[in-house]
């Protein structure tokens, strides 16, 4: 990231409001929490408890989900049909009232995913979403020009490969399933789950491997 805040591609990155303890968000978020603690609505230990709770969430989760669809056809069936049940069968807290969905890249189809009204994200799976997501930049170019998006992270999509945006929302959030590099039979799942970013899973990048970097390690 540069010094203006942008990073390589142009994004803009926001303020995180729990790094910066006296911006106007923080202030406004410890009014907040107040306020819930004096009605008896929540306590600090609960509130506490909770961001431990989204802070252990890690798009690792999402690596591991991947990883054992390509290695389990029934797994990635099920992954495909009903996300939360995948979840819930690798021990992944997907529980409460947010729809997940996965979709699938294929030799002819790229996912792309984006939150074009804020910035919804499949956190409870993932985790927090990486600043450029949340960008006015990103949100915005990602469903006009989504090829050119990708470009600027490094990624080229074929013009014979069609690509497909999803907007998340309040009810619905996406992520998406790459698909496994060639020459990747043999590797534990997790050597697999470490072939896969934060990035794959939004659609931003694809998993890479190259075989000799397997066999010179």
């Amino acid at each position: 990231m540069s010094e203006n805040g942008h990073d390589e591609h142009g994004h803009e990155h926001p303020h995180e409001e729990s790094g910066h303890e006296g911006s106007p968000w923080a202030a406004r978020i410890r009014a907040v929490e107040e306020l819930l603690a004096e009605r008896g609505i929540l306590t600090h230990e609960e509130v506490e408890a909770q961001i431990g709770y989204m802070e252990a969430r890690s798009y690792e989760n999402g690596a591991r989900l991947v990883a054992h669809a390509w290695t389990d056809p029934g797994f990635k069936e099920l992954l495909l049909r009903d996300t939360k049940a995948a979840c819930s069968q690798l021990g992944i807290d997907a529980s409460g009232t947010v729809e997940f969905v996965t979709v699938e890249n294929t030799p002819t189809t790229h996912n792309l995913i984006v939150c074009t009204l804020c910035s919804c994200y499949p956190r409870a799976i993932l985790g927090r979403p990486p600043d450029w997501y949340k960008s006015p930049a990103y949100r915005s170019r990602a469903v006009v020009e989504p090829r050119a998006v990708m470009k600027e992270f490094g990624l080229e999509i074929p013009e014979d490969v069609s690509v497909s945006v999803h907007d998340s929302s309040a009810d619905v959030r996406y992520l998406v399933l790459p698909m496994r590099p060639p020459g990747t039979e043999g590797m534990t799942e997790e050597e697999l789950a470490g072939l896969v970013s934060r990035n794959c899973l939004v659609g931003t990048a694809v998993p890479q491997y190259k075989a000799r970097e397997r066999a010179s390690s």
